[in-house]
């Protein structure tokens, strides 16, 4: 559930003002919050187009854009302790909305490995969540005698595996929705956590303010902070791609920004959420993170009463 906080990193003119009111929602299967996760993740930040942005944010919200695009991106995480016991998360985020005196993400889907941790994020934090298949795999020479790795791909089961920067290791992440399948992308980590001499980055604390909501589950729409403690460095963006779609006339086609189908699948058949969703995926990547010792406290929703945007380009706190 971790979304990204971006600090000023665009301008924008009109600012939300919201008053926050209501006692903190909670999740009886979950336990009391806050909730408390322990694991390791991968944060990527994505260059999207604010127009495909602009269709997951509500109405009331303004997006947080410079030159026609807006800063989202996707998070995959990997949990080995949690409310819900280990699962593997994919967030696919939108974008940021300005949220004086910061910025709070949006997340377009959520994607998890488990039914609890998808139950929960819709009807207690107001997430359009999903319950996916992660399936990891590895195209490998022959390990060398002696060679260890660590890093982001151990936490995922891959890295013991790996010998060379020559080898593969990916990530496909499919949806399941009851009978339906639908494959959503593959991410290679071939560029992550190949060195087992690392350093792993500093230690640092941050706050992650995220808004959510507005969904079937929670019409209303909702704040959340999560505050994190972990160690993080800086790594080369990962890779993500589609795969090939059958098309009516038999030709094989690929993913790309404009051509996102999912295997298996027909336009008919698809919604606009999720082709859109897969569009962000396949936006263009800017920076990685990877962090690690990740310990994260995700505090109860608080009920937003009031979203308001002065069209005057100045704002006031309502209380």
């Amino acid at each position: 559930m971790v979304l990204a906080s971006i600090n000023c990193f665009f301008t924008c003119r009109n600012l939300l003002v919201i008053m926050e009111v209501g006692e903190p929602k909670r999740a009886s299967g979950y336990g009391e919050p806050p909730w408390r996760f322990r694991g390791r993740a991968l944060y990527q930040l994505h260059l999207v187009k604010a127009e495909t942005a602009r269709s997951f944010i509500p109405k009331e919200f303004r997006l947080v854009e410079a030159f026609g695009y807006t800063l989202g991106g996707f998070f995959l995480a990997s949990y080995e302790d949690s409310p819900a016991g280990p699962f593997d998360e994919l967030v696919v985020i939108a974008g940021i909305m300005w949220n004086p005196p910061t910025s709070c993400a949006w997340a377009a889907r959520v994607l998890v490995s488990s039914d609890d941790a998808c139950n929960h994020g819709r009807k207690h934090v107001g997430l359009p969540s999903q319950v996916a298949k992660f399936s990891k795999r590895v195209t490998a020479i022959p390990r060398q005698e002696g060679s260890t790795f660590n890093g982001f791909l151990n936490m995922i089961g891959l890295g013991g595996t790996l010998s060379s920067a020559d080898d593969c290791a990916d990530v496909r992440v499919t949806e399941l929705n009851g009978p339906s399948v639908t494959d959503i992308c593959d991410i290679n980590l071939k560029s992550v956590g190949l060195k087992s001499n690392k350093w792993m980055g500093p230690s640092v604390k941050m706050s992650l303010p995220s808004f959510s909501g507005g969904t079937k589950y929670i019409p209303n729409f909702l704040r959340y902070s999560c505050h994190i403690e972990c160690r993080v460095r800086t790594v080369r963006p990962v890779k993500v791609s589609g795969l090939p779609l059958e098309s009516k006339d038999g030709v094989q086609e690929t993913f790309s920004h404009q051509n996102c189908l999912p295997a298996e699948s027909t336009r008919d058949e698809l919604d606009n959420g999720l082709i859109r969703s897969i569009s962000v995926m396949l936006s263009k990547p800017l920076l990685a993170f990877e962090f690690t010792s990740l310990k994260m406290r995700v505090e109860a929703p608080v009920v937003l009463t009031h979203v308001c945007k002065n069209t005057l380009g100045t704002s006031s706190q309502l209380s």
